[in-house]
């Protein structure tokens, strides 16, 4: 019965279907399933699939958002359940993420969330329009040792510059590896502000985010 649960649900990501996502996560709760099975042997292959397909480019954006929407309706499920038992994923790292001051795009920063979410780190998604303050409070509060910042506009690329500088004022910058994205950012543009790493991807923002922590 949970063998057929599970690679139902790991389907349900790679076919692009969240509500079933959800609605098997609630049966396999339902059926005494461990909530953190559930994840290890349901969800993250499903989800790791999906992201190998993206690589390989036989999926594109819209089945990688698709499938992050179903992971996503499956854990606001599942974690008051992991509360309730007092149990917690081991995390990979703790993210704090957000879409810089003056830029309101959410899409390809939220995606990066829940695919670091998908991939084991505890990510804290400040939204957008962030002044760099809230970025720092969030990274004291939580003792993130990554920060992940987006701008899509060549006018908010430099609020990526400015946070890194509030880093370092605040005796910060030692403590947390920091990643940028978005359309106008390149692999230069990191290197010139002084940030560890780029990713042009939801994926490659995984991957890079996985090699950060190792070091």
């Amino acid at each position: 019965m949970s063998d057929e649960l599970f690679a139902k649900l790991t389907n349900s990501l790679v076919d692009g279907d969240p509500d079933a996502a959800a609605s098997l996560t609630r049966e396999g709760l339902v059926a005494g399933l461990e909530p953190m099975a559930i994840i290890r042997q349901g969800l993250m292959p499903g989800m790791d699939i999906v992201g190998q397909k993206f690589s390989d480019g036989e999926y594109f954006l819209p089945d990688l958002i698709i499938a992050a929407e179903g992971m996503k309706m499956a854990m606001e499920l599942l974690e008051p359940e992991l509360r309730a038992r007092q149990q917690t994923l081991e995390t990979a790292g703790v993210v704090v993420i957000g879409t810089v001051k003056g830029d309101i795009h959410e899409i390809g920063k939220s995606l990066v969330a829940t695919m670091l979410s998908a991939n084991g780190f505890t990510v804290y998604d400040l939204g957008v329009d962030v002044p760099k303050e809230a970025f720092i409070a969030k990274i004291k509060e939580t003792g993130a040792n990554i920060l992940g910042m987006s701008a899509l506009l060549t006018t908010t690329m430099t609020q990526q510059r400015e946070v890194i500088k509030a880093l370092e004022e605040a005796g910060l910058r030692a403590q947390v590896k920091v990643m940028v994205g978005g359309a106008p950012v390149t692999k230069g543009w990191a290197e010139e502000i002084g940030a560890d790493d780029y990713a042009e991807d939801a994926m490659g923002a995984v991957q890079k985010a996985k090699k950060l922590v190792s070091q």
